[in-house]
């Protein structure tokens, strides 16, 4: 089955995302547990991610916690620490798929301007063939909608797609349309994947 174009989502696939791990190297495990079993900070950025003020949201939620108002303005003021480091060999495959002029798409959760600092920081970002950003789009992962908006704009049909994220619900949407996927659990099992849909060779997927 022919692949016309590669989907990629871009949190802990092309770059880590690992709120957590941040928090926990600031304020200590315990006090991080603390917080986030208060504050529901992943639903607070659902709601960037589908398009309201990456600010305004963050800093709304930080005035209704007053114990934890610094840190959660630290997701806003200190973003670009919690979306880090870059997965350097993703990124080589992306690149590799690109020089054969295999076009690489993003299908991601991001915030418009969250997605416009990341850009920003790291400009491969700007390097997609088509970007489909759920706050751009107003429609997130797993929604249908997000993938038959892909389907429609590309002009493909789900099964010339082949698409990598590291959640399993988002894959599970995927497939429901067609759509032929890989859930990331690392660079190296999609660069064997990429290897044997025959879209490069070993050698270029090597990093």
């Amino acid at each position: 089955m022919t692949i016309r174009a590669v989907v990629l989502d871009i949190g802990n696939v092309l770059i880590e995302w690992q709120p957590e791990r941040f928090y926990d190297a600031e304020i200590g495990e315990d006090r991080r547990r603390a917080m986030f079993g208060a504050v529901d900070l992943h639903g607070m950025n659902d709601r960037v991610d589908l398009g309201e003020n990456f600010r305004d949201v963050i800093y709304e939620t930080a005035e209704g916690y007053p114990e934890y108002r610094d840190e959660i303005r630290m997701w806003h003021d200190r973003w670009l620490e919690l979306a880090t480091p870059v997965i350097p060999h993703s990124l080589h495959l992306m690149r590799a798929l690109q020089s054969k002029d295999i076009p690489v798409f993003a299908l991601s959760n991001f915030g418009v301007e969250s997605f416009a600092l990341a850009q920003a920081h790291y400009p491969f970002l700007r390097n997609f063939d088509r970007p489909y950003i759920s706050g751009h789009l107003r429609l997130s992962k797993p929604d249908p909608a997000i993938y038959a908006h892909v389907e429609t704009d590309s002009g493909l049909a789900p099964k010339h797609l082949l698409f990598t994220d590291d959640r399993a619900e988002n894959i599970e949407a995927a497939e429901t349309r067609g759509w032929q996927t890989h859930l990331f659990d690392g660079p190296e099992a999609w660069a064997a994947r990429l290897v044997s849909e025959g879209l490069l060779t070993e050698a270029e997927a090597r990093a």
